[in-house]
Order: structure tokens, then C-alpha cells, then sequence
């Protein structure tokens, strides 16, 4: 694995809200760390690191832990996260599926809930998103003063006419429907949304196999395909918010024709629609990723899907690779890791691109490690995401530790 560059702040005093991101991201990736180990990581002052330890640990988002003795002169006092300095809810929105977390500060999860639902309207889909966010206050008793807030995850793309709403892979009646603010009105707690790919990278990031990557795309593979993409430290979302919704990307000319009204879209091969319907089975709007990892267990072939997914695959990382240079492409979502394990094992040998160097210390490709929550669990983090993810914006510095 590549050794994690140092987060560099800066001492000017406007900065402040940027520099306590950059220590909580410090002690969150590193774990517990002493002031001065936070400032050789972060090229940040003593006295600013003493600073925001301290304001941080009056708010009880940092706690100290048991000193640890050194060479000579006072013990070093590590500082850790505080579980129980704030807490989120993370809620998903899919085809079939409304989940819902609570996590702790540290992102361990308190408390989670599912419930069944089918291509859901917005008006089927917010009463029970609400209802299930009061249950999940009810089944996990907490100080409320400590909530940050709602983060929502759903599939996109959003608000694109004949794309949000149109096709089997997409959700009916979203167009233009205003989900922070009706969730928020029904909950009284704030919201934020971000569409299930971004979300995954975000869990995968903070819990996954891309815990200390810089850059990386997380290709989510559900009904229908998208990225997330974690560029230079931060996500890249695009101008509307629909960065990374490659799954319309035309891969075969002339192919399958796709409910956006093209032919040959990425996700009508790579998908979880389209393993169920090239695999013949039953009732695809309401067939079960289980399905498919049953058939693996049993021994049933799923060549057939697997023959018509492998190279668009390849075709999507390949331009990922080329357009964006990441550090590894990481695949995921609601197909079951065991298939994403075949699809994976079967990528090789990768078309050449600027990833096809021998001096790389990380797989072009890795299965994520997150599992099936990822998406909700990034969807708890996006409350608090600016606290644990400093933005690489014009107030970093470059530092050389």
C-alpha cells in the first residue's frame, strides 16, 4: 500500500473550521495521536494544534486517552474520537429496499432497520423514510442534542429529463421532487442527499479497502451502474451532482437498447437488471441479488451474463483509468460480492492505460471490502463528512513530511 501523504493545514486564522477537519481526519485515519504527532502530520503549529485539541475536546468530539511515556521530559497524551461526540442516520432509498442506520461518531452503527418497498413514488417513499428514522431514534436511545443530522442515499442520476424517471433501473415519479426538504419537514432534523454511488465511496473510504487512498472510483453495481469518484482527497460530484453516471455510456453501438433511449448503454451488460435478464429469471423488477449468489453456491452457471459483462467492464475501466488516473478502481454495490469476485477474477488481462505501470504498489482493481451497507453507511457519513474529510481546497498548503 502506498504511504499516506501528509495532511497539510494552514496556520491563518480564517482557516479554522478547515484545520479541525484536518486533525478529527488525522485521529480518525491514523488513530489515537499525540499534539505532536498531529502536527508533524499535518504541518500545522503547536500552539494551533493545542488550540483545536483543546476546543475539540471540550465539545467532546475528541477524549484523551491513558499518556504514553517518551525518551524524556513529560508523557505524550494521546487523543482518539469520541463515539459519543455526535451521531448521524444514514438512510438508502432503493428499488426494492429502504434502509436505515444509526452510527456513532466513530461510524460504528447503533442501530439499523430495512424495510420492503417496490419502485417506490416519492409519495410512498417519504413517510416511511420518516418513520423509519423516528424508529431508529426509538431503538437506540441517545442525547438528540448530539444528532447531525439525516444522510440520504438514492440512485441517480438526478433531475436529468428522460433519465431520472424512465427505464427499469430508475426510480418513477423523482423528477424535480424536492427530497432534502420534504424529508426535513417531515423529520424536523436537516437532510442531506447524494446519489448511491458517491455515498458507497464515501463508506468505502472510511470503512473499505480505500480507508488510505487519495483517488479512487468505487464503480457501484445495483439495478443499474454508477461511480463515485474520490479525486485528490475529496469527492467529485459534478456541477449538478451527477458526476460518475457512466452506466448511459455507450459501450456497443447499436446494442441493447437502454429505457434512456440509447442503444448499447454500459449497464444494460453490467448490472444487476441485466444478469437477470440475460440468466432468464423470473419477474426481474422484483428478482433478489440472492438469487444470483445462490445460483453461485449451487454451482449454476452464470457464464452466460459473465460473457457479455467482462469486456464492456473492461471498456469502463479502461476510460476511467485514462480519464481520471486513479489509484485503483474498486467494485461494489448490491451484487453479491462472491459474483463480484468472478467478474473480477475475470478482468484480466486489463487493456493498457496510464494505470498499466509495473511501479504501482495497489491492484488496478479491487473487490470492495464494505459490503452491502456501504451506501447507507456513506449516506450516515455525509452529515458529518465535513468534519472528518478536510476539502484539499486553496487553503492547503503543500508539505513535503
Amino acid at each position: 500500500m502506498t504511504p499516506r501523504k501528509a495532511i497539510a493545514g494552514t496556520n491563518l486564522e480564517q482557516a479554522k473550521s478547515h484545520n479541525r477537519r484536518v486533525v478529527i481526519e488525522a485521529i480518525r485515519t491514523n488513530g489515537a495521536l499525540s499534539r505532536a504527532a498531529i502536527a508533524r502530520l499535518t504541518a500545522l503549529s503547536t500552539q494551533t494544534i493545542s488550540n483545536i485539541v483543546e476546543e475539540l475536546e471540550r465539545e467532546e468530539l475528541l477524549r484523551a486517552q491513558a499518556t504514553l511515556k517518551g525518551a524524556r521530559g513529560q508523557p505524550a497524551v494521546p487523543y482518539s474520537i469520541n463515539p459519543d461526540g455526535g451521531y448521524s442516520i444514514g438512510l438508502q432509498l432503493d428499488h426494492q429496499l429502504a434502509v436505515g442506520v444509526i452510527t456513532d461518531l466513530s461510524g460504528t452503527v447503533r442501530a439499523r432497520i430495512e424495510r420492503p418497498v417496490d419502485r417506490p413514488t416519492p409519495a410512498q417513499a417519504m413517510p416511511l423514510l420518516a418513520a423509519i428514522a423516528g424508529d431508529l431514534m426509538r431503538k437506540f436511545r441517545f442525547d438528540r442534542n448530539r444528532l447531525l443530522g439525516i444522510g440520504m442515499a438514492m440512485p441517480g442520476p438526478f433531475d436529468v429529463e428522460g433519465m431520472t424517471s424512465v427505464g427499469p433501473t430508475a426510480l418513477p415519479g423523482w423528477q424535480d421532487f424536492p427530497v432534502a426538504e420534504e424529508l426535513q419537514r417531515l423529520t424536523g432534523i436537516p437532510v442531506t442527499v447524494e446519489n448511491d454511488a458517491t455515498a458507497a465511496a464515501i463508506g468505502e473510504r472510511l470503512y473499505g479497502v480505500a480507508r488510505n487512498l487519495g483517488s479512487f472510483v468505487y464503480l457501484f453495481i445495483g439495478t443499474g451502474l454508477g461511480a463515485g469518484l474520490f479525486l485528490d482527497g475529496h469527492l467529485y460530484k459534478g456541477s449538478r451532482h451527477n458526476a460518475g453516471e457512466i452506466g448511459h455510456t455507450i459501450v456497443k453501438p447499436g446494442g441493447l437498447e437502454c429505457g434512456c433511449g440509447k442503444r448499447g448503454c454500459l449497464e444494460r451488460y453490467v448490472s444487476l437488471r441485466a444478469a437477470y435478464e440475460c440468466l432468464k429469471i423470473p419477474d426481474p423488477d422484483h428478482a433478489s441479488p440472492e438469487l444470483l449468489q445462490a445460483l453461485l453456491a449451487n454451482g449454476d452457471s452464470l457464464e452466460a451474463w459473465v460473457a457479455q459483462a467482462i469486456d464492456p467492464l473492461r471498456q469502463a475501466i479502461n476510460m476511467l483509468e485514462l480519464a481520471l488516473d486513479p489509484e485503483t478502481v474498486v467494485l461494489g454495490g448490491f451484487m453479491p460480492v462472491g459474483v463480484i469476485e468472478l467478474l473480477a477474477s475475470r478482468l484480466d488481462p486489463l487493456y493498457l492505460s496510464v494505470s498499466s505501470t509495473s511501479a504501482r504498489t495497489v491492484p488496478r482493481v479491487l473487490v470492495g471490502a464494505a459490503g452491502k451497507d456501504t451506501s447507507v453507511l456513506g449516506a450516515a457519513a455525509l452529515p458529518i463528512f465535513s468534519e472528518t474529510n478536510p476539502q484539499f481546497d486553496v487553503l492547503q498548503k503543500p508539505h513535503a513530511g
